[in-house]
């Protein structure tokens, strides 16, 4: 059996890491991941940057899950003591261990996990989690079935934790949370409270790169859901406008084209029933700021980079109002994978300036944000101050 290979470092280094431990040739698996050699060399080397599509490839032929092709960098810097109380508080929803909380102050404290999700403050939400799992578990238990609002409530601490434990790089518990939403949803009765779970665990088919199985719940979620933008409420349109930009995200990463222009296409539609600012609730964000901010994603994964820094200049001349950090630090994120990909540093440099200054604990821990910062390290020959303390700043050795 093959003994299991720690990986801590660049998405290059692990790869080369985890092929030589095989005693595989760069062609080996160039030709096992469907890419050119050269690719791959220019991969491990740093020159050139792992796209998800590429990732999901590679950890394929390698058969090792995506997040030990990424490392796991900031494990030690999560506190033990916190990450085993939210995994306990999340295994024990049948068996909630605290006292009834007080409705108004839950409800408060719901609020500020939601706000510090929004705001990227991943160490301040971790902090509060675990306690506050389990006071909105014996609350919607105590409440029983008819208050669903209780369950409701539930199922937003649940998208706090999943967004958490899948930022900080635990896919196991991703996934575990993600079960857990629907569970409540169940118990919810609510079609948009299932939509919401059915967002997250669409999103753990992503975090895997299955795409394919991803873009099978958003399918089911949105036949359930049915909107009628003329008949139904706010809350409707925000979960199957997020349901559909899932969907891009998903099938952009599969290169399907067509598939990913059909679910903007409806995103667009179901945003013209928001007028004003994006709308955030229950953890989803959903307008036509976020809907153009995933139509740039979508060019970036289908590799049409030109079409996608127009559109970040665009938006960059543009108020989007309603939209959160978390949002606006993905942007300028796949901002700056476009113009790396564009073949300008420089811009690609200032929007991972900009991802830092809007969102700078998701600047420093999403892959895609440090594989951009690695490949401007790895081509910049010449000292270059400003790159070399962003560098630091992300842990990433210049």
């Amino acid at each position: 059996m093959q003994a299991a290979i720690a990986t801590t470092g660049a998405v290059g280094e692990n790869i080369a890491t985890l092929r030589k431990a095989r005693g595989w040739s760069q062609a080996k698996l160039a030709r096992g991941a469907g890419i050119s050699v050269s690719l791959l060399s220019k991969i491990e080397v740093g020159d050139r940057a792992c796209t998800p599509m590429t990732a999901v490839a590679i950890s394929t032929t390698l058969s090792i899950p995506l997040p030990v092709l990424y490392g796991t960098p900031f494990v030690e810097a999560v506190p033990s003591d916190q990450l085993q109380a939210l995994r306990s508080a999340i295994r024990r929803y049948e068996q909630p261990t605290s006292s009834e909380p007080d409705p108004v102050e839950l409800r408060a404290e719901i609020d500020l996990a939601c706000q510090l999700r929004a705001d990227t403050k991943y160490r301040e939400l971790l902090a509060i989690l675990p306690n506050l799992i389990e006071r909105a578990t014996v609350h919607a238990h105590r409440q029983g079935s008819d208050d669903q609002a209780a369950w409701m409530g539930l199922i937003e601490v649940y998208g706090c934790a999943f967004t958490l434990v899948g930022r900080l790089g635990y896919p196991d518990l991703a996934e575990l949370v993600a079960a857990r939403q629907r569970w409540a949803a169940t118990r919810a009765g609510s079609r948009v409270g299932l939509a919401v779970a059915e967002w997250g665990e669409a999103g753990a088919f992503q975090s895997a790169g299955d795409y394919d199985g991803g873009l099978a719940v958003v399918e089911d979620a949105l036949s359930r859901l049915s909107v009628n933008p003329a008949r139904d409420g706010r809350a409707s349109i925000v979960a199957a406008g997020s349901l559909h930009l899932r969907a891009v995200v998903l099938a952009s990463r599969s290169r399907d084209a067509t598939t990913t222009a059909d679910h903007a296409r409806h995103a667009k539609r179901l945003a013209e029933h928001l007028p004003g600012k994006d709308v955030l609730l229950h953890n989803l964000t959903f307008g036509t700021g976020n809907t153009a901010l995933h139509e740039l994603a979508a060019w970036v994964e289908l590799d049409k980079p030109r079409k996608a820094t127009q559109m970040s200049e665009e938006i960059n001349r543009t108020e989007l109002p309603g939209l959160t950090p978390t949002r606006l630090g993905h942007f300028h994120i796949d901002s700056a994978r476009a113009y790396l990909s564009a073949g300008d540093r420089d811009q690609s440099l200032a929007a991972l300036h900009r991802a830092k200054s809007v969102a700078p604990e998701m600047a420093r821990l999403h892959p895609m944000s440090r594989e951009v910062l690695r490949v401007l390290v790895s081509l910049h020959r010449r000292s270059n101050p400003e790159l070399t303390n962003l560098a630091k700043w992300a842990g990433i050795a210049p």
